[in-house]
């Protein structure tokens, strides 16, 4: 298990290594990157990973509809990300891909990428070194953390929400970020469903919930309201392993 405790004068909160999973749209994002503030923990958005290699892909022309092709070049890129909550930030080969990742091009292809086995091998290995390195404890969010890249987290948490409640969040999301790919409510939720069959049906890592997570249904709930939920999961479990090193 990747865990530092710090026991200073028995003042210093535990580190807790956190997983939070679920589909898009479910705030998994949002709520991660303000619980790891709270707490002073470090956060990862492992998404932004397979967007990194899948932008590199695209602008290399590598055809990512082409596994072979995928897995021959997926060494190839040097992705580092940062794990401040209140700046994340992620370059591929030294270039700043924090913008670029988020295009509708690499939304289209980040599926077909992201399911070649040799991919996500590679990002699962950096996710669990990041993991290992943070000393205070960290969020990370995705799709499969609590099933594979960090089954021994302390705590899991799986986001949920209706695909009616997703779809209009995502597209709260584009109209603030960018007003020209806002598309309908039904487009939205289309391709929220399309994306959810292709994460939780691929053969590596699946999207699915682990068996020991808290599920959180989101559709009603405001953000603070599930950050606040999150965060009383966390206290706990840090108290809980703050009993345990003092006995």
């Amino acid at each position: 298990m990747f865990i530092t405790v710090e026991t200073a004068d028995r003042t210093a909160p535990a580190a807790v290594i956190v997983a939070i999973d679920g589909p898009a749209g479910t705030g998994k994002s949002s709520t991660s990157k303000a619980v790891a503030g709270k707490l002073g923990l470090g956060y990862l958005d492992t998404g932004a990973q397979y967007r990194a290699i899948t932008w590199w892909m695209l602008t290399n022309g590598i055809d990512v509809n082409d596994p072979v092709a995928v897995a021959d070049a997926s060494a190839k890129p040097v992705i580092v990300s940062g794990t401040d909550p209140a700046a994340p930030a992620i370059t591929v080969d030294g270039v700043d891909a924090s913008g670029p990742i988020r295009s509708a091009e690499v939304t289209a292809a980040v599926s077909a990428v992201s399911a070649v086995p040799e991919v996500r091998a590679l990002i699962t290995d950096l996710q669990r070194t990041i993991a290992a390195e943070a000393a205070h404890g960290i969020v990370v969010e995705g799709r499969d953390i609590g099933i594979t890249v960090l089954p021994d987290a302390d705590l899991k948490v799986f986001l949920t929400a209706s695909p009616e409640a997703r779809a209009a969040r995502r597209n709260g999301e584009l109209k603030s970020t960018d007003p020209q790919r806002a598309a309908d409510l039904a487009a939205t939720r289309e391709a929220l469903i399309k994306r959810d069959a292709a994460d939780s049906s691929r053969k590596t890592s699946p999207l699915a919930k682990a068996d020991d997570a808290v599920e959180v249904d989101t559709t009603d709930l405001t953000l603070d309201q599930v950050i606040e939920c999150v965060v009383t999961l966390i206290e706990g479990v840090r108290a809980e392993k703050a009993g345990r090193d003092i006995r």
